[in-house]
């Protein structure tokens, strides 16, 4: 079996991540997968290491939440390295819907099989993502939720959705989706590469990882009793059957509104409107289940 690098985001998951590194070390040693650690200082960083271990053909083990392992999938796309994952932060949305398993046994098992699978990456302004790209209501709501304190644990989704809905007023959006012209007033647009985020809600729950296209998804002016009473219904992807809740599909998505939004991409801030996304299809390889 090849040489690994396990990177490790120290502050992930609150923590998290490095409390479960001896484990996760015992794992992979049973299984035989040799391996050396580097626990990341900063994005940049982890990004650089991954570089250098795919030059001389490691596999880059990542064990951190959504936001690291969507930077470093970008570094590693268009053939410069296989992407692996254990489970480390707060949401582990990629890896849920990758069917990868949130405790280390059954990730390490998954890592020591060897499978991969081609699953396309997400540019925003050239950055990229690997999950869902989002803005307007839901760049309140990602600022607030990575902001908070004393929220802990998946719990703190639904504590900053509540705390944007209060001061939220309805915002002007224009799409442009391969070249259509789209305005509507409401909440927010997720252009989704894969189906789900925020710990566990599945916002596109058609989305595929190796379709070669973006589910562009689009909330359009209804009231905040209504939004509210909805919002559970995005856990299992049921709020797409309601007339507010737009779904179209795109390679390439242009995003404006009449006021400025940062844009949330794997949890973390990526760029700022006006923002170009677009996709590059099948262009990382990762080790994850059939």
């Amino acid at each position: 079996m090849s040489p690994h690098l396990l990177l490790v985001n120290p502050s992930a998951g609150g923590g998290r991540a490095r409390k479960r590194l001896p484990e996760a070390q015992r794992a992979l040693d049973a299984r035989g997968i040799e391996h050396r650690v580097v626990l990341t200082k900063t994005l940049e960083h982890g990004c650089e290491e991954a570089h250098a271990a795919a030059a001389v053909g490691e596999t880059v083990i990542v064990m951190s939440g959504d936001g690291l392992i969507g930077q470093i999938g970008g570094a590693l796309a268009e053939g410069r390295g296989t992407l692996a994952i254990l489970p480390g932060g707060r949401g582990n949305d990629l890896a849920r819907v990758l069917g990868i398993p949130s405790e280390i046994d059954g990730a390490a098992d998954v890592i020591a099989s060897g499978g991969t699978r081609e699953i396309d990456v997400g540019e925003l302004n050239g950055k990229r993502f690997l999950c869902i790209a989002s803005c307007g209501f839901d760049s309140d709501a990602n600022r607030i939720a990575n902001e908070a304190r004393l929220v802990k644990g998946q719990i703190v989704y639904l504590y900053a959705a509540l705390r944007a809905l209060i001061e939220w007023s309805p915002a002007r959006f224009t799409l442009t989706l391969d070249g259509e012209r789209i305005e509507f007033t409401g909440y927010s647009v997720a252009a989704a590469n894969s189906k789900a985020f925020g710990g566990g809600m599945f916002v596109a729950p058609d989305a595929e990882l190796d379709d070669g296209q973006l589910d562009v998804v689009w909330i359009t002016q209804v009231g905040k009793l209504r939004y509210l009473a909805n919002l559970p219904k995005v856990f299992k992807g049921a709020h797409v059957e309601n007339p507010e809740v737009v779904v179209r599909r795109a390679a390439e998505v242009r995003i404006e509104a009449n006021r400025p939004f940062a844009v949330y991409a794997d949890g973390d801030h990526l760029g700022d409107l006006p923002a170009t996304l677009r996709v590059l299809p099948r262009a990382l390889r990762v080790i994850a289940p059939a």
